[in-house]
């Protein structure tokens, strides 16, 4: 169940761009040349504002699994 609540929450995020944008500016740092650190542990808060529950484990999951699949089809 907490992973189709990881799927879930990115599809909102993928579907409102206001709320995508309160996500980057919440869960993001900026690095050198742009690039964007994401802190899990602000994503899990930022998602449980909106009534999403996950761990950021279960956060990894998602993420590992969508590189895989990404790097298997090419």
């Amino acid at each position: 169940m907490p992973l189709e609540q990881v799927n879930a929450f990115y599809e909102l995020l993928m579907s409102e761009p206001a709320i995508y944008e309160q996500y980057y500016k919440n869960c993001c740092s900026q690095g050198f040349f742009g690039s964007c650190h994401w802190d899990k542990t602000k994503i899990v808060s930022f998602a449980a504002t909106l009534g999403y529950s996950f761990s950021e484990r279960e956060l990894d999951q998602i993420w590992f699994e969508s590189e895989s699949s990404l790097s298997a089809s090419r």
